[in-house]
């Protein structure tokens, strides 16, 4: 008897590589993972990108202790810099994401031409749902459209059923990341469903309130936690045993940047589901998620705002105003324009 998804998992392989990386025949395909990782879905990519005729290299390391540059510690730092510096193209499966990590920094500083895709914590549940079951040219069309929406509003208010209920303006310097799932182009690329951006820091006020899942360094949440957030700065925690335990890896870097927003984006993939893997929980439908800590060159070119580590926190059921003008009601998309698109997806 087959594994679960043993044949979907296949097809979703093949897309990733040969529709979303564009694998050519003899590049070079660096395939990361650690201890946490699902070998299930590190070998089935293996495979499709060896059966497209590109050359895949898999690596795998024992989990770190954290993410971005506060796993640095704990990293193969030299081989593994030289690998990223050399090879054309990288996916990323390690739960414990390299993304902000030194040697991600230097690469993408170093190699013009790799083309980066993050996928941590992918497994074969979720890469069926959310890569090999999405009709990609019509989540394109719909996240393009909201992308230049959001791009001309100055400003942007956000509220919660949770309580949440926050406002800022946006920079017109500042990207509007659309991320659709294609790495096809040299840079740094995220799995399809998000549009990402950092606002005016500045300009962002009022109360946010995480009630999906905080990673790190909680995963899943069992009660809300309630930012104070003033200028950008989160200015206080409230909530329980999980925003003390939050309250406290942030303090635990000793470091002001911790306790400052970085970025907020939407989440619109149509297989995402809340489990408490960041990769998905990011993209469930209706939600919006705040960045803490460090912001890449992807969101601030060119060079970002270091900090020790990130962390994502996630709002479901969203409510957005566009200078004034509701645009998602409680997740649920009510722009006419935007409608006829979920609608296609199944989520009208």
């Amino acid at each position: 008897m087959p594994k679960l998804y043993e044949y979907e998992l296949g097809k979703a392989a093949d897309i990733l590589v040969r529709e979303l990386f564009k694998l050519r025949e003899g590049e070079t395909f660096l395939i990361t993972a650690d201890t946490e990782s699902d070998e299930r879905v590190v070998d089935a990519t293996a495979r499709a990108a060896f059966a497209c005729g590109a050359k895949p290299l898999v690596l795998w390391i024992p989990a770190p202790l954290g993410v971005g540059k506060a796993a640095d510690p704990m990293l193969p730092m030299e081989p593994l810099t030289a690998l990223l510096k050399s090879v054309d193209a990288w996916v990323e499966f390690n739960n414990e994401w390299l993304l902000y990590s030194t040697p991600y920094d230097v690469a993408l500083r170093e190699n013009p031409r790799l083309r980066h895709l993050c996928l941590v914590g992918m497994n074969a549940d979720m890469m069926v749902r959310c890569i090999g079951r999405v009709n990609y040219p019509v989540l394109r069309e719909f996240q393009e459209k909201l992308a230049e929406k959001t791009r001309r509003a100055k400003k942007v208010r956000m509220t919660t059923p949770s309580g949440g209920d926050v406002e800022f303006e946006n920079d017109p310097t500042h990207p509007v990341n659309c991320e659709l799932g294609y790495a096809d182009t040299p840079g740094s690329h995220m799995m399809s469903g998000q549009i990402a951006w950092t606002p005016n820091l500045d300009t962002v006020n009022g109360v946010i309130v995480f009630d999906g899942s905080v990673v790190p360094p909680i995963g899943l949440l069992k009660e809300p936690i309630r930012l104070v957030v003033e200028r950008g700065r989160i200015v206080k925690v409230e909530g329980g045993k999980e925003a003390v335990e939050f309250e406290a890896w942030l303090r635990s870097f000793n470091h002001p940047r911790m306790f400052c927003m970085a970025h907020v984006c939407y989440g619109f993939n149509p297989g995402a589901k809340l489990t408490g893997d960041i990769l998905e929980d990011e993209r469930v439908w209706g939600c919006t998620e705040w960045g803490v800590g460090n912001i890449g060159a992807i969101l601030l070119p060119p060079d970002g705002i270091p900090a020790p580590s990130h962390s994502d926190g996630f709002c479901l059921n969203t409510s957005v105003w566009l200078d004034g003008e509701l645009i998602i009601d409680r997740g649920q998309v009510v722009d006419p324009e935007l409608r006829e698109l979920a609608a296609k997806l199944g989520k009208a």
